[in-house]
């Protein structure tokens, strides 16, 4: 081949390839065409497009981001999960993100595609406090409720992760200081419940976004709050806030502002297992590697049908959560070659059919994180951003 048609040959291939960075870099756009043109792509790949530029990592955490992603309804939900290292105090947060491939085509063209799914660490400072029963989340931000793990004394602490420039703030405080709280969502708000130091009126209060206050609610007789001093678990669904102690459960009416006991056929079976509130339906994972939803209306327990392909999963690193009206199912799995562990993540869409049928589909199921033997799952869930 001649000189002058090797120089063709390349002059040809890099018009298909595209324009260098140095000669139309899409830095050097306005930021509001920029802002426009992100906000249509989808979270899962921020995490990648952050490392860019540093005015690229601006403008995915700049609000005019978020307020365009809102006005074109391109809001999603994105998964958060929090680890715990033993050999590092403070619990790190990841959030699942696509891992970008860059694959080269037939015509030589480059094009990056998504390939598959990991999770990304947050490099935001992190949050002392990370009780599992303490963590939920309310439109973009994350709450964090109660004091460092490592403390035994009663706190009123709560601080916030906001999901869309991943930086933390502190909230207002629990108007009581609490050992362990228990916190649940319904209907836009947060209930928080747990044992006190002080009377038996401040045993559950309640958080509104929109005054940024708390405000206590009635408490259930003493004779009866004294049997729940050790929560259990708790879920807000079908309009009540349900806690759980053993066998024996209450539920608070939001509506109504009265307490009332909870049938034994929704407390049993499903205690100190993985569950999460999808949709206003409480399911759980058991040793018979089924997902069971609870029917409010038939009173009972039944099995989520359809789910096939998911491997056996210990009840020990299970975790489950709301992920945007789907369920995200978190665990781990050794790898013997190394002594490290994987986490696995699946996510199942949900289909109900009538009252007394939920089906799952799994969508997708993959690796996400390789860690070390000791590294635990804490908690995962959703925000929407």
């Amino acid at each position: 081949m001649s000189p002058p048609e090797r120089k063709r040959k390349k002059t040809k291939q890099s018009l298909v390839l595209g324009p260098t960075p140095e000669s139309t870099p899409i830095t050097s756009l306005p930021d509001d065409l920029v802002v426009s043109c992100l906000a249509r792509v989808t979270r899962l790949q921020y995490p990648t497009l952050s490392l860019v530029s540093k005015s690229f990592r601006s403008l995915l955490a700049s609000p005019e981001l978020y307020k365009t992603r809102s006005s074109l309804g391109h809001t999603e939900s994105c998964l958060y999960v929090c680890l715990s290292f033993p050999t590092y105090p403070i619990p790190r947060w990841f959030t699942l993100c696509q891992k970008p491939d860059r694959t080269q085509t037939t015509n030589d063209t480059m094009k990056l595609k998504p390939s598959g799914y990991v999770l990304a660490k947050l490099s935001s400072p992190q949050s002392r406090s990370a009780h599992c029963s303490g963590l939920v989340t309310l439109g973009s931000d994350i709450y964090n409720i109660g004091g460092p793990v490592d403390e035994e004394e009663p706190s009123s602490s709560v601080s916030i992760l906001d999901c869309r420039s991943h930086t933390w703030r502190q909230g207002p405080s629990l108007l009581v200081k609490r050992k362990h709280p228990f916190a649940s969502v319904l209907d836009g708000k947060i209930y928080v419940a747990g044992h006190s130091n002080s009377s038996f009126s401040d045993w559950m209060e309640v958080f509104d976004p929109k005054t940024q206050t708390w405000e206590l609610v009635s408490s259930p007789p003493a004779e009866i709050r004294l049997q729940y001093d050790h929560i259990s678990a708790s879920a807000g669904i079908d309009g009540k806030v349900h806690i759980f102690r053993s066998c024996k459960g209450l539920a608070y009416d939001t509506r109504e502002g009265r307490w009332e006991s909870v049938g034994t056929e929704m407390s049993s079976g499903w205690l100190w297992l993985p569950y999460c509130v999808v949709e206003n339906v409480l399911y759980y994972y058991n040793e018979r590697e089924e997902i069971k939803w609870y029917d409010t209306k038939g009173r009972r327990w039944r099995v989520l049908k359809g789910v096939k392909g998911l491997p056996k999963i210990s009840l020990y690193t299970a975790t489950l959560a709301d992920y945007g009206r789907k369920m995200a199912v978190l665990w781990d799995m050794d790898v013997a070659s190394t002594g490290d562990k994987m986490i696995w993540c699946t996510v199942i869409a949900l289909e109900r059919r009538n009252d007394e049928e939920i089906w799952g589909k799994v969508e997708w199921k993959e690796a996400v994180l390789k860690v070390p033997f000791s590294c635990t799952i804490k908690h995962a869930l959703a925000a929407t951003v």
